[in-house]
């Protein structure tokens, strides 16, 4: 099922509803993916000041996948702008 997300309390519906789905309770699953009740509590109100990194900790343990449309004239420069950030991150390293 593919729905369309513009902000972020569109995704916080999906994500309680997906842990609700999988039978899964707020603490549980806050403690299993590693994120604070409450962290867990405002993805799945939909505030807009959490934390990217942790965000997709949470998608991706509950099985959920993002994937963006990008415009056609954007593909060239989007992979470009991927290399130069993929380099960045090995020189750093």
């Amino acid at each position: 099922m593919k729905i369309t997300l513009g902000s972020a309390s569109d995704i916080g519906p999906l994500v309680r509803a997906t842990r609700k789905a999988l039978g899964l309770r707020q603490d549980d699953t806050a403690g299993t993916i590693g994120v604070s009740e409450n962290f867990l509590g405002k993805v799945e109100r939909g505030d807009d000041s959490v934390q990217w990194s942790k965000l997709f900790q949470v998608l991706d343990q509950l099985g959920i996948r993002l994937t963006a449309e990008i415009p056609e004239q954007a593909r060239a420069l989007h992979e470009a702008e991927t290399k130069k950030l993929e380099t960045r991150r090995s020189d750093a390293n």
